[in-house]
């Protein structure tokens, strides 16, 4: 259990015990401040008590819900006034006018999560009595959500999404779309997955924890080891949600659980059947629009944006890149010499080269497409579209790819190649951005350097792609 998550929890439930007005933050951590208040006011309450309580505070307690859930008003003890507008105000999920999202929180690992998919997920898990089995988990965290965004159309090209970004990263209030909004956001996504996995891993009755507040502290807050890293870390943590979800739900399924929300829902409604063709043509959308969850959510690796790090603006105007593109180089980035295991230490680290490479080198962003840390994550640096400067001579024709690290000696954590060698790489391809055929090489084959490090240059050489094209060597 993270100590530096509990000691911050601890500080927060001192202080609403002392200004019982006080408002949270949207920190994960202050909601979990929020859940040991109900668990305290509700002395020996089970976790399915306190989450009935989380969602009758929060007016989660509609036909459906109830059809899973049960009903969370009658019977269900009640939240002081104070706290329970808190609790709504930090659940509740909209998207304002102003491409504001509510009813997310920021997480200790840098990702955004929405409390309602997965406070249903945690409810429905621990309301299991099969192990293994969780009735209603995927329509409750996903489906139903996904059947939305699916189903209506707008203009706009892409049907989820976006991300977005805080307006302070140590005390967030505001979480504003990078993008025009879809109908399910990457927040919601990110709590419905949270929600799933979760949720099915309490259909377990004998390892349910005694407190939700424990739940989501192992699970949210875990602090990574040195010199393991993720490599070491359990399975169940936030910041293996995507493979773990990956591993738990087949895309066959989760379409045919869309479906069936559809039809669960109109019969809660008491509205009629779906027509023969009405259903075709739902199962069509459906099908179309798994393709790009798919490639989204679970081919795609995670991705801190630069705006959560902490990215200065690009200087002047970025040259754009003509995808797909032919090669990826692998960099180190030697210094920073160590690998960084936390979200606040590799945002530190990007700041710190992004400032080396437009102050003491004079280029006009950090050089890097893409950087790897320790902590699960890749970092976006010049991204899918514009044009690095990591490779010279060959920054128009591929990305260019870091490990925060100086690998010499060492490589760096299984986990982290694994998102460039497996992830990052098919995430490029099918999304048409390097060509199926691409070269990977290392920074040395092309330029007169010892990058990407001994260690990591060997290790890179049986990596599929791994090739020699004949090319111009340049000296750094």
């Amino acid at each position: 259990m993270d100590r530096s998550c509990w000691r911050q929890i601890l500080v927060l439930l001192l202080f609403v015990s002392t200004y019982a007005e006080a408002s949270f933050s949207r920190h994960m951590e202050d909601f979990i401040t929020a859940v040991k208040q109900v668990e305290d006011g509700i002395p020996g309450s089970e976790p399915v008590s306190v989450l009935k309580s989380l969602r009758r505070a929060a007016g989660l307690n509609d036909a459906f819900i109830q059809h899973f859930l049960g009903d969370a008003g009658s019977g269900v003890p009640e939240v002081n006034p104070d706290l329970s507008a808190s609790i709504s105000r930090a659940v509740r999920h909209r998207v304002t006018e102003d491409a504001a999202e509510e009813g997310v929180v920021l997480t200790p690992d840098g990702t955004t999560v929405a409390l309602t998919p997965l406070l249903l997920g945690l409810e429905a898990g621990f309301m299991s009595t099969s192990n293994g089995s969780v009735r209603g988990l995927v329509q409750l965290t996903l489906a139903k959500d996904l059947n939305l965004s699916f189903r209506i159309r707008s203009r706009q090209k892409q049907l989820l999404g976006p991300d977005g970004c805080w307006d302070n990263i140590t005390s967030p209030e505001v979480f504003t779309l990078r993008d025009r909004p879809a109908l399910l956001t990457t927040a919601q996504i990110n709590g419905g997955m949270d929600g799933v996995v979760l949720g099915m891993a309490l259909s377990d009755r004998f390892r349910r924890p005694v407190k939700l507040s424990d739940l989501l502290t192992e699970y949210y807050c875990h602090l990574l080891e040195t010199g393991g890293g993720m490599d070491v870390a359990p399975r169940l943590v936030g910041r293996r949600r995507r493979e773990n979800f990956r591993e738990l739900v087949e895309v066959s399924a989760l379409s045919r659980q869309v479906v069936r929300a559809v039809e669960q829902q109109r019969r809660v409604l008491g509205r009629s059947k779906m027509e023969v063709r009405e259903k075709k043509q739902l199962q069509a959308a459906v099908r179309e629009g798994m393709r790009e969850f798919v490639q989204k959510y679970i081919v795609c690796p995670p991705i801190i944006p630069r705006c959560m790090w902490g990215a200065r603006p690009y200087r002047g105007t970025p040259t754009n890149l003509s995808l797909p593109l032919s090669f990826m180089f692998i960099h180190h980035t030697s210094t920073p010499g160590r690998p960084c295991l936390t979200f606040q230490k590799c945002s530190e680290d990007m700041r710190s080269m992004q400032r080396f490479h437009q102050d003491d080198r004079g280029w006009d962003d950090i050089g890097y497409s893409f950087v790897a840390g320790s902590d699960g994550f890749l970092y976006e640096g010049r991204g899918w579209t514009w044009q690095g400067a990591h490779t010279l001579g060959h920054n128009s024709v591929g990305y260019g790819v870091s490990f925060i690290g100086d690998y010499t000696s060492s490589l760096p954590s299984q986990h982290s190649m694994g998102l460039v060698r497996n992830q990052l790489a098919s995430c490029a391809v099918d999304g048409g951005r390097l060509k199926a055929n691409f070269t990977l090489q290392g920074h040395r084959q092309v330029v007169n350097t010892s990058c990407p490090g001994d260690a990591l240059y060997e290790e890179i050489r049986g990596w599929e792609h791994f090739g020699v094209r004949t090319q111009e060597r340049h000296t750094t």
